[in-house]
């Protein structure tokens, strides 16, 4: 292996790994939300929007602070695009979050990384290889049969729309920070995202806050996971390819299922281990198959 070829491989290793961290940052960070809009703890999904970008902002102005050269906007049409469609998500999310089960939720969400797919091959010219897609299948049926079992009762009201639109935007931003990871860091961009994001988000948010500490401490907890799932995320998304991260990003739901076990008090079952075993051998086989050789 050349050394060209082997810092390649290394930065794609890194890569997943930082999309793995990303997908624990942010399935937990779900199950905060989802507590902290329970009856009793008063905050409202608006609330939690508002202050994960309200956090996120002033860790990204310290960091600017204490790395000269770290803030360094290049493409701003793209940065502005990638924080109103960031915004969209956010609050999107959280109101399903608040309305529907967490599963139900996060099944309809998590359709985003095949719309992202779908959109790369037109926006980027991508073309997954088999091994991919059957590897996008694979965890994608594992994740379904995770989040599918018990009794979610699917409908089409305000919650499932909400988590559908998410899943939209969620695609949108993805590509979109796909593009502008060629002339922004990832710290750029997500300053972007809270900056072009807040805005959007601020509407909803017009209800009473509530006070105690915490309630407080676990919405603050919540918005710095937040703030690493994203981090991780954009820097990954300047290596791999939007069908190569589809892979990966299955791992999501999967993390949200187990880490509500200890945390929520839900229940393992024989159909969501299996579930789990399936997506993470869809995983594994989409990193070892599914990079497309260059000659």
């Amino acid at each position: 292996m050349s050394p060209l070829t082997h810092a390649q491989s290394r930065r794609r290793m890194a890569a997943r790994a930082q999309l793995a961290g990303s997908a624990f940052c942010f399935g937990l960070m779900a199950i905060l939300a989802r507590k902290l809009t329970l009856p009793g703890m008063g905050f409202t999904p608006g609330h939690l929007a508002v202050l994960r970008f309200v956090v996120g902002a002033l860790l990204s102005l310290m960091a600017f602070g204490l790395i000269p050269g770290l803030y360094r906007p290049s493409n701003h049409r793209l940065l502005v695009m990638r924080g109103l469609s960031g915004g969209a998500v956010v609050v999107l999310y959280f109101y399903a979050l608040a309305h529907i089960p967490a599963g139900e939720a996060g099944i309809l969400y998590n359709v985003f990384p095949v719309i992202a797919v779908a959109m790369s091959m037109v926006i980027f010219k991508e073309r997954p290889t088999v091994h991919l897609w059957l590897a996008i299948l694979a965890a994608s049926l594992g994740v379904g049969l995770v989040l599918s079992q018990g009794h979610l009762g699917f409908g089409f009201g305000r919650g499932q729309l909400a988590a559908l639109g998410a899943a939209v935007f969620a695609a949108t931003s993805a590509n979109a920070i796909r593009a502008v990871r060629h002339t922004d860091n990832a710290a750029t961009i997500f300053f972007f995202f809270c900056v072009a994001g807040l805005p959007v988000v601020v509407p909803f948010a017009l209800a009473p806050w509530p006070g105690g500490a915490s309630p407080w401490a676990l919405a603050i907890l919540m918005s710095l996971l937040a703030y690493g799932g994203q981090i991780l995320m954009a820097q990954a998304y300047g290596t791999l390819s939007i069908s190569e991260a589809a892979v990966w990003l299955q791992l999501l739901p999967i993390v949200q299922y187990l880490l509500a076990v200890p945390l929520l008090g839900e229940r393992v079952t024989a159909p969501g281990l299996a579930g789990v075993l399936i997506t993470v051998a869809g995983v594994a086989y989409g990193t070892g198959m599914g990079h497309r050789q260059r000659a």
